[in-house]
């Protein structure tokens, strides 16, 4: 798989997130993806990303994700990415604070045949739940 088609299917991905169409998961993910950092009842493959991001794009129903920087070895990128949004629904029975949010995080995917085929990552969860006032903000 050459580089390019790696970074494409990174962006058909960020699409995904950033509009909810998320039937480009399908494009992109396979099957048997494996997510070394999943979400709490997170499945694998595309209906995992499907319900990770479905709950997030209820309650952040603007959610843009932006990449920051990437680094492409082979078959795997890693990269940075900010998620923007405005907290208008709820999360993780956390009622709509109408706060906006901006966080931090880092990813690496591996790629085969142009789907990604295993993920690690981590977002700033501990920041997000600060900017939308569940947990209390010392600074």
């Amino acid at each position: 798989m050459s580089k390019e088609s790696s970074l494409a299917a990174l962006s058909t991905f960020a699409e995904a997130v950033s509009t909810g169409k998320f039937d480009l998961f399908d494009q992109v993910v396979a099957p048997d993806c494996i997510d070394h950092d999943p979400a709490l009842g997170q499945v694998a493959g595309p209906a995992g990303y499907r319900m990770f991001f479905g709950g997030m794009r209820t309650a952040f129903p603007d959610l843009k994700v932006s990449l920051e920087t990437a680094v492409q070895e082979d078959d795997t990128i890693a990269f940075a990415y900010t998620l923007t949004g405005t907290h208008t629904g709820p999360l993780m029975g956390v009622p709509a604070s109408g706060k906006k949010i901006k966080i931090r995080g880092l990813q690496i995917s591996k790629f085969k045949d142009g789907k990604m085929t295993e993920r690690w990552g981590s977002s700033d969860e501990l920041g997000l739940l600060k900017q939308i006032g569940v947990i209390p903000d010392a600074g």
